[in-house]
């Protein structure tokens, strides 16, 4: 136990992480009023104390999880080097990741419903996450103007409205797959019916923008 605090103590950013992994899994399954700090510690076998002196309080551990689940789509993102690609392919790709990120990432959906249940009361307190959801629209305008400019996309798109249509279908399959399944019968993580839906959102993303 007394080398774990030592290497905690020489490596706060491990620290931080681990915190911020349990953290995640804590707050997407109770939310932030239900979350509990002294569980993360124990988790973490680390302190409350440690963990308000790296995030202030509970709200500022929330808020760092919220952050850190939307630098890591938008950090994706920015690894798939879209502005070297054909704009019909830069935009398959994209969607192909913000749906394979979704499904692997279940969490991160849960962290939003549950923010969107509390209206975004605490998201609207971090400069953060504002900041960060700037490079995807900005990402969709350039793929959507060089399509334009090519001829390839005829339609006359807003950025923001097209990365709603692509969130949508792929958050609305992981947040609703539960209630989705029951009532319909369907498992919509089996293989062929992933495949088929990831295929179904690429092709009408592309059939929207191509024709206008």
């Amino acid at each position: 136990m007394a080398s774990e605090r030592e290497t905690r103590r020489n490596d706060p950013e491990r620290t931080k992480e681990d915190i911020l992994r349990v953290a995640t899994e804590e707050f997407s399954a109770f939310g932030l009023s239900g979350g509990r700090v002294d569980a993360i510690a124990e988790k973490t076998r680390t302190s409350k104390r440690m963990i308000y002196y790296y995030f202030g309080s509970k709200e500022g551990l929330y808020l760092a999880v919220l952050e850190k689940a939307y630098r890591k789509i938008r950090t994706l993102e920015a690894d798939l080097e879209l502005a070297g690609m054909e704009p019909v392919e830069a935009l398959r790709t994209l969607v192909a990741n913000t749906f394979d990120h979704d499904e692997s990432n279940p969490e991160f959906v849960r962290l939003v419903s549950i923010e969107n249940i509390h209206y975004a009361e605490h998201m609207k307190r971090s400069t953060a996450i504002g900041n960060l959801n700037i490079s995807i629209v900005r990402t969709i305008a350039d793929i959507l103007e060089r399509g334009r400019r090519e001829g390839v996309f005829r339609r006359d798109v807003d950025a923001i409205d097209l990365h709603m249509l692509i969130s949508a279908f792929c958050f609305f399959r992981v947040s609703n797959r539960y209630t989705f399944g029951t009532i319909f019968h369907r498992d919509l993580s089996e293989p062929e019916t992933y495949g088929r839906h990831k295929q179904m959102i690429a092709d009408a993303v592309i059939a929207y923008v191509t024709n206008g």
